[in-house]
């Protein structure tokens, strides 16, 4: 069977692929809701491919894949490939970019605002990582820009640098106290910013932004645009790396077909049981009972306990876990800590038939549409 025959017999569900050179290395793994659709574009001739696409064309000698219950499974499943083989489409085919940290040296009297690829320094506030590079030098020289904290001669503390006389510098570097204590100000409030008690600074340049444009100065306008933009970036990064190193129980229930479910049991950013169950052959108390005992099996065990910062490694998967609790799709619960200590079935009980009559009701909704 040729490939293209081979790819008209897919079926048309989630999963993932993994492309073939002719020495059947795997060279890229990709996920798919429609595994269908998706590989065949590979197949076809487009002018919309990029040159790393072509590439890829030309090197694929076979595939084969893997069926996934789900697109957040498929989601999951691609993520732990690519860190498994390292495949080497995958690495082209995104940009050449290494996790950066935000840096800010809490030892000297000024504070000094960084950035790095290594996050264990002694006396530094880390924040991170972050995927792109590009956006957090955006974002950092933004907030430099706003504050006008972006000093060129932070060493010297008796001259003031060029940056002072072009309007960028408080005049940090003139040694002058009250200079000094503005610019500690503001880290604090940049430090409130990332770590998510204080979006202030958001409001700041949202007024600053509506003001150019009332002005009709849309050069600046545009730019503090792209301020918010990055720093954007950087607050729902800090929110995923938040919410993954709070090491929640989540439950998440999700409708297959009119008749099935699937459940998935996650403990901070690891999956540790998922299992399907139909819904006419067992009744609802009973349904309650199974998924409560897996729940005080599962999440009471303390070999799952995450460090308190997340690794590198662990940022993509959490990023697709936070961002599908976030979708309208997903029905889910977080079981508190302390009912899986003292055991209250109870409450769990109740949690999880107020979470399964609302997944009922979606499949009651969906059964009307089609």
């Amino acid at each position: 069977m040729n490939l293209k025959d081979k790819v008209k017999n897919l079926p048309a569900s989630p999963g993932v692929y993994l492309m073939k050179d002719s020495s059947a290395r795997i060279i890229y793994v990709g996920k798919a809701k429609n595994l269908k659709n998706r590989v065949q574009t590979y197949f076809q001739n487009s002018k919309s491919h990029s040159q790393k696409i072509k590439k890829l064309q030309a090197n694929i000698n076979d595939f084969e894949i893997i069926l996934t219950d789900t697109e957040f499974e498929a989601f999951l499943l691609e993520c732990k490939l690519i860190q498994d083989i390292k495949p080497l489409f995958n690495k082209k085919m995104k940009n050449p970019q290494s996790y950066t940290y935000i840096l800010i040296d809490m030892k000297e009297d000024t504070r000094k605002l960084e950035i790095s690829n290594n996050p264990e320094k002694g006396g530094y506030l880390s924040f991170g990582p972050f995927t792109s590079i590009h956006s957090v030098e955006k974002a950092v020289q933004g907030l430099k820009e706003f504050y006008q904290i972006s000093c060129s001669s932070p060493a010297n503390k008796h001259s003031p640098c060029l940056n002072f006389s072009l309007g960028l510098c408080l005049g940090m570097c003139t040694g002058a106290p009250q200079a000094i204590a503005q610019y500690n100000y503001i880290l604090n409030k940049i430090i409130a910013l990332l770590n998510g008690s204080d979006t202030s600074i958001l409001e700041e340049i949202k007024q600053r932004m509506s003001l150019a444009a009332e002005e009709f100065d849309f050069e600046t306008a545009a730019k503090y645009r792209n301020y918010l933009d990055a720093i954007n970036f950087l607050i729902k990064k800090e929110a995923v790396i938040g919410f993954t190193e709070a090491n929640k129980n989540i439950v998440i229930i999700e409708p297959l077909t009119e008749d099935t479910i699937k459940l998935f049991l996650i403990k901070g950013n690891i999956v540790l049981f998922s299992e399907r169950y139909l819904l006419p052959v067992i009744n609802l108390e009973q349904l309650v009972h199974e998924i409560k005992i897996a729940i005080l099996s599962y999440f009471n065990s303390k070999a799952h306990h995450l460090s308190q910062k997340v690794s590198k490694n662990d940022i993509d998967k959490a990023q697709i876990i936070h961002s599908y609790l976030k979708s309208r799709n997903c029905i889910h619960r977080i079981i508190p800590q302390k009912w899986i200590k003292t055991r209250d079935s109870a409450k769990i009980a109740e949690a999880l038939t107020k979470t399964l009559v609302k997944v009922k009701t979606r499949l009651e909704k969906t059964n009307l549409l089609s």
